[in-house]
C-alpha cells in the first residue's frame, strides 16, 4: 500500500512539472511581490530597527522565504483542493469512495507531490533573486549547527504541508453538506493568510493576539518554518515548534477522517 501512495506522489510531481509556462509565470509573480514587500519592510525596519525581535536582514529573509513557501505550503489554497472540490461537485467523488484506497491518503500523496515540485521550482528561484538584491540571513554557526537547522527546517516544511493539506481537506469536505465549499474555502484562506504569519510576522501583532496566534494551526504553515530557518527556534524551542506542528497535523488529519467517515455513511453527491 505504501508503494501505491508513493506512486501517487510521483505521478503528482510529474503532472505539475508539465506546466512549465505556469511555473515560470508563478515564480516571476512571487519574485515581483517579493520586491514590493521587501522594500516595504526595508522602509519600516529603518524606522523601527529590531521590530518584533527581527533585524533587517532577518526581516528581508522572512519576506523572501515566505514567497518561496507560498506555493509549496498552498497558503492561499488550491492544489488538491481544486480537484477534490470539482469531483464533489460533479459527483465523480462517488467513484472515488468505492475504490480500494483511502481517500485521505490518496489526496495527501497527491498534495505532497505537488508541494515537492513547487518547492524545487517556485521556491528556489525567488530566494536566489532575493539573495542577489538583498542581504539575506542564512543559517549560521558551525557545520553541525547549520546542518541541524537545515534538517529542522525541512522537517518543519514537511509538517507545514501536512497541516495545510489537512485544513484544505476539511474545507473541501464541507461541500458534501453545503453543496458549495467556496465560502468555507475563502474564509479559510483569509484566516490562513493572517494567522500564518505570511502577511506579517506574528510577533508583530498585539501581545495577547500574538500569543494566541502563535499556537493556532495556521502558525504551523509559515511562522514556525521561517523561525526555524532564522534560528529563532533552536534546541528546546525547535523541538516544541516541531511538536506543535505534529500535534496540529495529527489533530486535523483525525478531524478529516471523522468527516470522511460521516461522508461514507451518508453521501449526498451533486451530479450523481
Amino acid at each position: 500500500m505504501a508503494q501505491l501512495y508513493l506512486a501517487v506522489t510521483r505521478g503528482s510531481f510529474r503532472r505539475y512539472s508539465t506546466y512549465r509556462a505556469a511555473t515560470w509565470a508563478g515564480a516571476f509573480t512571487n519574485t515581483v511581490f517579493g520586491f514590493f514587500i521587501a522594500y516595504t519592510y526595508q522602509a519600516l525596519w529603518r524606522v523601527r530597527p529590531h521590530l518584533g525581535g527581527y533585524d533587517l536582514s532577518s526581516a528581508l529573509t522572512y519576506v523572501w522565504l515566505g514567497q518561496a513557501l507560498l506555493m509549496p505550503i498552498a497558503a492561499m489554497g488550491g492544489g488538491m483542493q481544486d480537484d477534490l472540490e470539482a469531483r464533489i461537485t460533479s459527483g465523480d467523488i462517488a467513484v472515488d469512495l468505492y475504490r480500494p484506497v483511502d481517500l485521505q491518503g490518496w489526496w495527501l500523496g497527491n498534495d505532497l507531490g505537488r508541494a515537492c515540485y513547487h518547492l524545487l521550482s517556485r521556491g528556489v528561484l525567488p530566494m536566489l533573486v532575493g539573495g542577489l538584491f538583498f542581504r539575506l540571513r542564512m543559517p549560521a554557526g558551525g557545520p553541525a549547527e547549520a546542518a541541524l537547522t537545515w534538517l529542522g527546517f525541512l522537517a518543519s516544511v514537511l509538517l507545514a504541508v501536512v497541516v495545510s493539506f489537512a485544513l484544505r481537506y476539511i474545507a473541501s469536505l464541507t461541500g458534501f453538506w453545503l453543496l458549495d465549499a467556496r465560502g468555507v474555502r475563502q474564509i479559510s484562506v483569509v484566516l490562513g493568510m493572517f494567522f500564518s504569519g505570511f502577511l506579517l510576522p506574528l510577533p508583530l501583532l498585539p501581545g495577547g493576539l500574538a500569543a494566541v496566534a502563535e499556537h493556532l494551526p495556521w502558525a504551523s504553515m509559515i511562522q514556525v518554518p521561517l523561525d526555524v530557518f532564522l534560528q529563532r527556534r533552536t534546541g528546546p524551542a525547535l523541538a516544541s515548534g516541531l511538536a506543535l506542528q505534529a500535534g496540529w497535523a495529527l489533530a486535523l488529519l483525525g478531524a478529516g477522517r471523522l468527516m470522511q467517515a460521516a461522508v461514507t455513511r451518508r453521501v449526498v453527491v451533486q451530479g450523481g
